[in-house]
């Protein structure tokens, strides 16, 4: 019995990620399901291309995530995962962050 088969990839997941993120601004949720990973599976991938971006003259923005209760915004979020909860009304509908590339 076998389970899903990975999809056939012709460049990295990196290489992928980097291209999807010139095209505009993605969420994790878009980015997985573009890429065929998991969610979970994009956080160090994420911060590896904010790292290596630089060197290529590219910036990996983050647009932060917000509270659709307050709108709260997470401006000092480090993390490129959704926040669980708000801290401020302690609602737990956040708008997941948006990230993209730009070049400098």
């Amino acid at each position: 019995m076998s389970g899903p088969q990975p999809k056939e990839r012709r460049e990295t997941v990196r290489e992928e990620l980097r291209r999807h993120l010139k095209e505009g601004w993605l969420t994790a949720l878009q980015l997985s399901s573009l890429l065929g990973l998991s969610e979970k599976a994009l956080p160090p991938h994420l911060e590896h291309l904010r790292k290596s971006s630089v060197a290529l003259g590219e910036q990996l923005e983050i647009e932060p995530a917000v509270c659709s209760g307050c709108d709260f915004t997470f401006e000092q979020r480090d993390r490129f995962t959704r926040p669980s909860r708000c801290p401020e009304c302690k609602g737990e509908r956040i708008e997941a962050p948006r990230f993209r590339i730009t070049t400098k």
